[in-house]
């Protein structure tokens, strides 16, 4: 079902009424006997109505990727490279579909989805095509005597992939690409609340020409479909991004089945800005990398550590740049912020902010407009200051438009103080002084510490955490390798029969 009003939005949508599960190369509609709407968070209203998934819709999934696998898996490297970078093209020209689908679903600028979402998704899967004929395993050797060993990289199976619905399009590109240029076949949930460029993505591989059954989408909720998919026995591994808290729940179902499990969980990303840093490109960075996606980013900025030297010019200078931040119609040109992906999400982060009320300053924001985007789930970039680094703002992931900002006054301190909540997803050094900024890359407690930015990602480097925010790495080679299985081959040499060996087993006969 669809809604004529948006059409103009998305055009796909008359496509998708043929229903929001991707099973064996077809669109199908869902067995769980309701529905359910994706609601366009910028103003409230409905976009497209879909029958979610069941655990009978699951169960067909998982058993048309576990019949494409032998067939995939046997294709050369480079059969399955040309595939992928048909399938890069085919993304390629249908760029503005994507764009434009992604913003209408999550609420994020249409500029944001064309320059950055979809332009990465692109090179994301350029990367991986390219990447298909390189995976390796290790040169023969004689380790052992008369034997030849080597090691051979084998595609692990069927993988079920969760994907969150913050960054809908990149997600299923990051979950599909590397598990399927392994060799893997792959059935990805998608957030009930954002299906539509995962379906999308899908028929987009179809069109490239990637066999039927290799990608299989189902669309429904985590406690249905989501834990079915993590549980079921022929699902050979499972990938989840999301909060520690569910990411937890994954783990323990997928331990029952002796699964392989990659985890990419939340993150509370320190900013940490040193008394000789460029305060301008600090603040700069620190609003751009606080709100990017409205603040629903695991590494977004949100706890601002700043040398004491420094800290009221940067607490002042980053609120009014904030208030310089364009909340508005995600499809004008002239928005720079988009609303949170639902009224829930914007209230949970609005009841963060009142909380910290009672021990902390709220600088600017702490509140949703009462203009004409009342009906969206907008709320304005907030900056709090002089909280307690044990309070729940600075300890808790909030995931969403705000930004904590601390002093500090020693190196060593404002390096602890980073390094002191349960996460460690990424984090951002701000210094002139190499040697500092080194000394922070090497004691910051993180899968990614960038220097004099914060946010960029690319395709060749890996992106995962330390601690609570989980372990693997999407993207790079790292990724490649991670949807693989190390097998170990051994060949005895001798041109007649051994039995040197065999004789400490059974002695002399």
């Amino acid at each position: 079902m669809h809604n004529p009003g948006t059409l103009d939005r998305f055009p796909a949508q008359e496509r998708l009424a043929a229903g929001a599960q991707f099973i064996a190369g077809r669109l199908t509609k869902g067995t769980s006997g309701r529905t359910h709407a994706v609601v366009d968070p910028a103003t409230g209203e409905d976009v497209y109505t879909y029958e979610p998934a069941g655990t009978d819709d699951v169960d067909a999934a998982v058993a048309a990727a576990r019949a494409a696998f032998p067939g995939w898996a046997a294709t050369t490297p480079g059969e399955r490279s040309d595939a992928m970078h048909r399938f890069a093209a085919v993304l390629a020209d249908r760029a503005e579909e994507f764009a434009r689908a992604e913003s209408l679903q999550c609420g994020k600028p249409l500029k944001l989805t064309r320059e950055f979402d979809v332009p990465g998704t692109i090179d994301n899967t350029a990367f991986f095509a390219g990447a298909a004929r390189h995976l390796q395993g290790q040169s023969a050797g004689e380790y052992s005597g008369d034997h030849t060993s080597y090691i051979r990289r084998e595609p692990i199976g069927v993988v079920g992939s969760i994907a969150p619905w913050n960054y809908p399009l990149q997600m299923a590109a990051w979950k599909v690409l590397p598990a399927i240029a392994a060799g893997n076949t792959i059935v990805l949930k998608p957030s009930e609340l954002t299906p539509l460029t995962s379906l999308l993505f899908a028929e987009a591989a179809t069109e490239a020409g990637i066999p039927d059954g290799v990608i299989n989408i189902v669309t429904g909720t985590g406690k249905e479909a989501g834990e079915h998919l993590v549980g079921h026995p022929d699902v050979a591994m499972t990938s989840f991004t999301g909060s520690t808290a569910v990411g937890k729940r994954v783990a323990e179902i997928a331990t029952a089945t002796v699964k392989r499990i990659h985890l990419e969980l939340g993150g509370k990303a320190p900013f940490v800005v040193f008394d000789d840093a460029d305060l301008e490109a600090a603040v700069n960075g620190a609003v751009a990398g606080a709100l990017i996606n409205t603040g629903q980013d695991c590494t977004a900025a949100t706890r601002a550590y700043v040398q004491r030297p420094l800290y009221e010019a940067f607490v002042q200078q980053t609120a009014a740049l904030m208030d310089t931040v364009r909340l508005g119609d995600p499809f004008r040109s002239t928005t720079d912020l988009g609303p949170l992906i639902s009224h829930v999400q914007r209230d949970r982060v609005a009841g963060f902010v009142d909380r910290a009320r009672a021990y902390a300053r709220v600088v600017t924001g702490g509140e949703a407009p009462q203009n004409d985007l009342k009906n969206g789930a907008f709320y304005r970039p907030t900056l709090i200051a002089d909280a307690s680094q044990d309070s729940e703002i600075v300890q808790s992931e909030i995931f969403g438009p705000v930004l904590v900002v601390l002093p500090f006054d020693s190196d060593d301190e404002g390096i602890r103080l980073a390094n002191d909540t349960p996460y460690g997803l990424a984090a951002s050094a701000w210094s002139r002084d190499v040697y500092r900024a080194n000394r922070a890359t090497r004691e910051i407690k993180a899968g990614c510490v960038w220097v004099n930015d914060h946010i960029p990602i690319i395709s060749e480097m890996p992106h995962g955490g330390y601690k609570a925010s989980g372990f693997g790495k999407d993207m790079s080679t790292y990724s490649f390798e991670e949807y693989t299985q190390i097998k170990h081959v051994m060949f005895d040499n001798t041109a007649v029969p051994r039995k040197d060996w065999h004789r400490t087993i059974f002695g002399d006969r």
